[in-house]
Formats: C-alpha cells, sequence, structure tokens
C-alpha cells in the first residue's frame, strides 16, 4: 500500500509539474504590449485604447495596454528606452525625436530610432478663452495666465513655437501654466486661467465640455498669424494651415488655424510579423475604432503612408504593398 501511495504521489508531482511548465511557457511565449497615448481629455488616449484592445482580442498570445502619459515628447522618449512598445506622436515632435532635435537635443543618444505604422489623423491647434477675460487676438494673451499644455507634450512645443513666432517669451510675456486640456478646462471654468493651448483631434472631448457649460461662452482664437514664421523656420510641411470647422464645437463660425499631423510609432526591435499585424488589424478593424472617435474617419490607405518625418517599419510596407498602397513600387518586390 505505501508503495501504491508513493507511486500516486509522484504521479501527482509529475501533473503538478506539467501544468506548471505548460503555463510557464505559455507566459514566456506571451507579449506584453504597452502603448503610450496622452492624457484622459483628449484622442490619443481613448484612441490607444481602443487599439489595445483590439490586439489583444484579436493578436494571439498579445496583450496590450494603453498608458496615460504627457503625450509626444514623453512618449518618444518611452519608446527610446523601450518602456513602451508603440507611441502616439505629433508629427513635429516625431520629426525632432529621430533628428535629435529640440527637447531631445540632450537625451542619450540624441537622436530616436522609431518607425511609423500610419499617419493618422490632423492635430489643430486650439487657442480656448471664454469671454470676458480680454482676449480677442492671439497677440492679446501678452500678460494673461496662459496654460502651455502638459509639460513634454506636443502642445507645450507647439504652444512655446507659436509665442515666439509673434515674438512673445513665454517665461516672461505670459503667466504661465503647464496643464493638460482636462486641468485647463477646469482651471479657466474656476478663473484660475485666462486661456489655454491644446494640439488635438476633432472635437476634442474636454473643450466640448467647456463649450457647454452654462454661463460660460467659449471662445476659439485664431492662431494662424503666427504660421508664416513657423514655415519659414521649420519647412512648409510641419505646420499648415487648416479650420476648426464650427460643427466641432457649434461656434458661429470656422475658426482658422494651424494643423500637424499625428502618426503611431513602434520602438526600435519590434517584430516584422507583429508591426505587420497591428497595421492589417487597424484597417481589418476600422470600424471598431471609428465607435471611439471620428477622427478614425481619416485613416485611409493613402494618408497613412503620407507625411511621416520617420520612416515606416517594414511590417507596414508589407502590408501596404500587399493593399497596393505604397507609393514606391521597389520597395514591394
Amino acid at each position: 500500500m505505501r508503495h501504491r501511495g508513493f507511486k500516486m504521489l509522484a504521479f501527482v508531482v509529475l501533473v503538478v509539474g506539467f501544468l506548471v511548465l505548460a503555463q510557464t511557457s505559455e507566459a514566456q511565449q506571451k507579449r506584453f504590449l504597452s502603448i503610450a497615448t496622452g492624457g484622459t481629455g483628449g484622442v490619443y488616449f481613448p484612441y490607444g485604447g481602443a487599439l489595445a484592445s483590439l490586439i489583444t482580442k484579436n493578436i494571439p498570445n498579445t496583450e496590450a495596454t494603453a498608458e496615460v502619459t504627457a503625450a509626444s515628447v514623453a512618449n518618444m522618449r518611452l519608446l527610446h528606452t523601450k518602456k513602451s512598445d508603440l507611441a502616439f506622436t505629433l508629427a513635429d515632435t516625431l520629426y525632432d525625436a529621430v533628428n535629435g532635435l529640440a527637447a531631445f537635443k540632450t537625451d542619450p543618444g540624441s537622436a530616436i530610432k522609431a518607425f511609423a505604422l500610419a499617419s493618422l489623423y490632423s492635430n489643430f491647434t486650439h487657442l480656448v478663452t471664454v469671454e470676458g477675460r480680454g482676449i480677442n487676438a492671439l497677440a492679446d494673451v501678452k500678460g494673461k495666465r496662459v496654460s502651455v499644455g502638459s509639460p513634454a507634450s506636443g502642445t507645450e512645443i507647439i504652444a512655446m513655437r507659436i509665442l515666439e513666432a509673434i515674438g512673445l517669451d513665454a517665461a516672461k510675456d505670459i503667466r504661465q501654466e503647464k496643464l493638460g486640456v482636462a486641468e485647463s478646462v477646469a482651471a479657466i471654468k474656476d478663473n484660475k486661467i485666462d486661456a489655454f493651448f491644446w494640439s488635438g483631434g476633432l472635437p476634442t472631448a474636454a473643450v466640448t465640455d467647456l463649450a457647454n457649460t452654462p454661463n460660460l461662452k467659449m471662445v476659439l482664437i485664431d492662431v494662424t498669424p503666427a504660421l508664416a514664421k513657423l514655415q519659414e523656420k521649420f519647412g512648409k510641411d510641419l505646420y499648415v494651415k487648416g479650420a476648426i470647422a464650427k460643427t466641432a464645437y457649434k461656434t458661429a463660425n470656422d475658426i482658422p488655424t494651424i494643423v500637424v499631423l499625428n502618426v503611431l510609432v513602434v520602438r526600435d526591435g519590434l517584430e516584422n510579423d507583429l508591426a505587420y499585424a497591428i497595421t492589417k488589424l487597424m484597417f481589418d478593424k476600422r470600424d471598431d475604432l471609428l465607435k471611439v472617435h471620428p477622427v478614425v474617419n481619416e485613416l485611409t490607405l493613402e494618408s497613412a503612408v503620407d507625411g511621416s518625418p520617420a520612416v515606416f517599419h517594414p511590417g507596414a510596407i508589407k502590408f501596404y504593398c500587399e493593399k497596393k498602397a505604397w507609393p514606391k513600387a521597389d520597395d514591394c518586390k
């Protein structure tokens, strides 16, 4: 009986050991992806959350998570240190990152190696105030309490460059705050700031909230007086003229503004098969992404391959070649 008991114990130990090994093997095979997005009041976070959900549900042995971040600049640094695998970023920030310029001059290794999967949608520069704060034109921000966006965000870069372009020193000529869009809306409601900059897709939920706030009349300011200087300094591809349509926030008129492209990028070393699968998934499940935000309407095969300052990942190129959307035929041979 004792011998039989030892046999049974040995069998149980063997089975438990096998199950532990199987679970360990499965865990080792599973890939975990971090997607760097932005603040909760913008477009990056819901877009990234929807993409993470699609990746987890549709790509075998892969689990993705959307991370709240300070947005573009921070995202590129997270990508560089491989703390994130995918990232949303503005094209001007991406240009600086891959060339080791501006905010990235002092980073270890300076230039950041990143690869594009798709150009996604346009960001519209908002300068938001409310009636009664004495701001009716871009130059009127002088001397006012103004948020220039979260530290290490693409909004902060654009805001600083716009102020410089019209001859203002952000350190001296405004009373500067550095708040995300949701925090900026709360601050302007509480009369703690007079205006805020925001670079985002249309509509941005937090700005919509301000537009619908009783007893406050939101005003959007034309920032295009800065455009010529921006294009003179940075070229005509990164900053272009556009308009915030009156339908976005139910304003009386379209508001002229400065537009910058958004790009989805991945870290150096991301596997070709994974880059291909994610790019394909975005188009196969485009309707699911569209349920999250209307900016997904801008994602097309033609627009996705245009305008990125970073080179495209080979896995993404393979997908676009299959769809006959890649502009360089030689890359598809």
